[in-house]
Parts: C-alpha cells; structure tokens; sequence
C-alpha cells in the first residue's frame, strides 16, 4: 500500500539535539530514526513511499541516497512547517487514487503491528499509555474510532492516537481545512472526516515509541540495539572483553583492556579505549572516542564526540562533536531517589526516569574536572571552565 512518512519538523523538544539536525536524522542503533520507519513500512506492507521533508531536508536526502531502501522513495518538500494535514496535503497529488498509510517519521513501530494496520480498512494506530493526557485521545464506541480528542484536561480512556492512519482513496479530498487555534493545518480533522464519513477501526499496537524527547531517543536505542545481533567488522584488540550483542563497524578500534557489555553499537572509526567500559544499551557514532579510564553507561555518543580519559557518562545524550575535558563526571541520580527533570521548551518536565544524565548540544565542551548534575542541558557550542560544578542548563 503507497505510504506517506512525515519527516519535515525541526523536532524543537529535542532542545539543541536538533540545531543543526532534522529529528528523523538523530541516531538510533547506528541508523536515523527515519530509516528505521522506513523499514516498518516496507516489512508491514508498502508498495512505495512518499517521503515528506523540510528543516534540513539536505540530510535525509543525502541519506536516502546513500541508503536505498526496499521499495521506492521518493521526496516532497514543505518549505513551511504548517502542520501534518499541510504535509500530507502536499503529498497526496504524488498518489494513485486509492487508499493509502501516513505514518510519522520520527516514531518506531513494532513490524507485527504495523503490518496489522496495513491490513485493516481505515484505521488508526493506537496505543495504551499511563498518562493519556499529553496526547491526542481516541473516542471509540467498540472498535470503531468516532474521533480524536487532543491534550484532554480530563481524558476518556488511556487508548491514545499513534498518528499512523490507513486513509480511504476518497480522503484526498478531506484535506482542505482551515487552520487550528495553534495556527497548523491539522490531519485529526481529516481524520474526524473520515469518522463520519466511513468506518474507521481502532488497531491496537503492541509496541510503539513517539521519539519526541532528549531521553525518548535514550528509550528508541534501548529498544533496536537489544534487536542486534553481533558483528565485528573492525579491529578487536585480543585483550579487550566483549559479551553480549556488540556491533563494532568497519574502521572502529576497541583498543586493549577495554570492556563492552552489550547490547552496544561503536561506529565506523570510533574508538574505545584503552581500558574503558561501555555497557548498558549505549551508541558510539562514527568517529566517536572513549578514552582511557572512561566509563560510558546507556548513552547515546553521537558522531565525532569525545570522551577523553578519566570520565563517567551514564543515561545521556552528547550531540556532534561534544568534547568532555578529562574527569568530567555526569550524575545521573538524584538524591531523593526522584525521577528527573529536563527543561524542554523553557518548561520543566518529567522524565519519567529515575536515572537520567545531561544533554549536550553539538560542539559543547567541558573543562577539566567538570561535574553535570543530572537533568542539565548544554547548549549547542556552551563551555564550562575547569571545575566547574552545573546545576542549571547553560
């Protein structure tokens, strides 16, 4: 069935994650989060692939050239992100007339509930959570989807839309809505179109992660890199111990006395070494280091960031190119034994985690001797000075 993937926004919760990035390009299991909807979709059942793009679409772009998929693709662009009833709007005159899937690229799905939905009639993907509240609630009568009900104060259940939908061919002409209160072209209004025009079924998903948050990425590469299985295509030191599923990629280096518990992935011409431990669910990207007498627990390391010697890094997020000066020690536990919180778009939210580290943005760097406390935030390019002590975001 002809597809379209949502990948235009910025992906502003993800704070200085994405100051130069699209969302759907941050890493997940050694791949961008897209790639990973992508195969959802050609696993549970897409003929062609309509792909929606627009803040720094040159990256998925380049992407998609470097990494072709299983079945077509081809790229529309919003210029204006507008909402995802412009987005799909822009996409449908790229279809044939007859139904068709939107999903949303920045999202993993299991295969078997997607291929599920490809099954069914209209339909919506929905998803059981504990705090229903933060997103768009389904109205239901049985399994059959009357409507949508965004951020309710007091919501009717705790069955939440995933935003991935199977719209009838007749939908096409459903799109041309005017504009919420929050200025965006809505695709829940031609959903509540398609409530009243048609059936629309609820199918329930198994297993579902909207990756909207710092350590909602954190959560997506718990979940893909416990699906590796191991490989190792780079130079292995014989003194070094790997246990469990570990990825090493062509031109990655685990030097002598280094410990890798996986499930771990180090990407091409990283490096990990000499004794250090990574373990725990962690990420290195291309070009990464962990240096001597370095501990990297559970963390996503993205491309060319470095870890020098000296340090400990659990439950966090370093963008491109962040450089932790030598005994830099990230907390990732409060005291009180409470969840974290993270400032995201100038508010206070809960992780939800008990453990959680720091994020950086690209090109942050610390100096010597630096402590992070945990639930701080660097900002693209911030610094701190030798011993330095955070405790607020910078």
């Amino acid at each position: 069935m002809q597809t379209i993937i949502l990948a235009a926004g910025r992906g502003t919760r993800m704070g200085p994650l994405t100051e130069s990035l699209p969302k759907p390009m941050l890493p997940v299991a050694g791949r961008p989060l897209v790639g990973h909807t992508v195969d959802a979709a050609a696993a549970a059942g897409a003929t062609r692939i309509v792909l929606v793009v627009g803040y720094e679409s040159e990256a998925i772009e380049a992407y998609l050239d470097d990494d072709p998929a299983d079945v077509p693709v081809s790229v529309v662009h919003q210029p204006e992100q507008r909402g995802t009833g412009d987005a799909v709007r822009r996409a449908v005159p790229h279809l044939d007339p007859d139904p068709f899937v939107v999903l949303n690229g920045d999202a993993l799905y299991d295969h078997a509930s997607l291929r599920a939905l490809y099954g069914a009639g209209p339909a919506v993907g929905s998803y059981r959570v504990p705090n229903p509240g933060a997103y768009g609630v389904l109205r239901t009568d049985g399994d059959r989807v009357t409507g949508v009900t965004e951020k309710p104060a007091d919501p009717p259940s705790n069955l939440i839309n995933t935003g991935a939908y199977v719209f009838p061919a007749a939908a096409r002409g459903w799109l041309d809505v005017g504009e919420s209160e929050r200025g965006e072209i809505e695709l829940t209004d031609a959903l509540q179109r398609a409530c009243e025009e048609t059936t629309v079924s609820t199918v329930r998903l198994e297993r579902w992660l909207d990756v909207g948050r710092p350590w909602e990425l954190l959560a997506a590469n718990e979940w893909k890199l416990a699906d590796l299985d191991g490989r190792l295509d780079g130079d292995v030191s014989a003194d070094a111990h790997l246990d469990g599923p570990v990825v090493v990629e062509p031109g990655a280096t685990i030097r002598p006395g280094a410990v890798v518990d996986g499930p771990a992935y180090v990407g091409a011409d990283a490096t990990v070494g000499p004794n250090a431990y990574v373990r725990g669910a962690t990420m290195l990207g291309p070009g990464a280091k962990v240096g001597h007498g370095v501990e990297v627990k559970n963390s996503v390391v993205m491309s060319d960031a470095s870890v020098g010697h000296l340090s400990y890094v659990g439950d966090s997020v370093l963008g491109r190119g962040v450089n932790f000066g030598a005994g830099t020690n990230v907390a990732n536990l409060r005291h009180d034994d409470d969840t974290v919180r993270v400032t995201v778009k100038g508010v206070r939210t809960d992780t939800g985690r008990r453990k959680f580290g720091v994020v950086c943005g690209p090109g942050a760097k610390t100096g010597i001797n630096t402590a992070l406390n945990a639930g701080v935030t660097l900002s693209a390019g911030a610094t701190t000075a030798p011993g330095a002590v955070v405790t607020r975001d910078r």
